[in-house]
């Protein structure tokens, strides 16, 4: 009985190797033992050729017991090992990460010149209408910087950078966003070629006609980039105002495509 179980404690903790060559130790000893039973020249030839194995097989688990050692104060070095796959979630990670940044970023400017036109049109426009709707844009989205500040202060530890939509800076922040992957060439393009002309709606003949024709597509590019947050960004407060972003301008953008429709017979851009 204290056989078995000694050498059934000993078999806890080995791996494959190391049981392999305590068996074939246990083997040899018992040849041993029963050689004794055996005379004359026999017994001796057995006795040696049994203990040089017992020998080799002593070294052998000297040397496996180091490596079985080795590994286990070493659990995770397999895992140290960086495959393509883990290289690629930990940048995916990165890329997630920055993502909350950059949109507030990019969307604290562009609120900023959505608040510029909305202060034109209380002063400028001729339909209540507009003047309401300016109202409207102006308070949420004022309200909306005032919340991003606080949270890139919060989660960045400082002030939102100052950048105007086509400074250089911007230019490298989209430039730095479609090499991660957050922004595709197409919406690149789409902000690099939307450009709100103030004085162009200043001097307008018609400035709710020029006002519409420019908020639109403002509007759209904003919708693009929350939907970009929205499904991508890491931070659940965010992703909720994005989500809310997008609701309520595909609803402006609905209302003044309805109102263009009555009021010129026609569909902004092509007038």
């Amino acid at each position: 009985m204290f056989m078995r179980y000694s050498t059934q404690s000993k078999f806890k903790g080995l791996n494959a190797n190391l049981k392999f060559v305590y068996l074939t130790y246990l083997k040899s000893a018992v040849y041993s033992r029963f050689s004794f039973k055996r005379s004359g020249k026999t017994m001796k030839n057995n006795t040696l050729i049994y203990g040089l194995v017992g020998l080799l097989t002593s070294s052998a688990i000297a040397t496996l017991l180091v490596t079985n050692n080795t590994q286990a104060q070493s659990p995770n070095s397999q895992h140290n090992i960086h495959h393509p796959s883990q290289v690629n979630l930990t940048q995916k990670r990165g890329m997630m990460l920055h993502i909350d940044q950059h949109f507030i970023e990019m969307m604290i400017p562009h609120h900023q010149q959505a608040v510029q036109m909305a202060d034109l049109a209380l002063t400028s426009s001729k339909r209540p209408e507009i003047k309401k709707l300016a109202q409207v844009i102006k308070k949420d989205q004022n309200r909306e910087i005032k919340q991003m500040q606080t949270w890139y202060q919060a989660w960045y530890g400082k002030d939102v950078p100052i950048m105007a939509m086509n400074s250089e800076t911007m230019m490298q922040r989209h430039q730095q966003m479609m090499h991660q992957g957050m922004m595709d060439a197409s919406m690149h393009k789409n902000m690099m070629n939307m450009k709100v002309d103030l004085e162009a709606l200043k001097s307008a003949s018609d400035f709710d006609k020029e006002f519409i024709r420019q908020m639109i597509p403002h509007h759209k590019m904003a919708v693009k980039m929350s939907q970009m947050v929205a499904n991508k960004g890491t931070k659940p407060e965010l992703r909720q105002l994005a989500q809310s972003m997008i609701k309520t301008q595909t609803l402006e953008i609905n209302q003044m495509q309805q109102w263009y429709q009555v009021w010129y017979n026609s569909t902004p851009g092509k007038s």
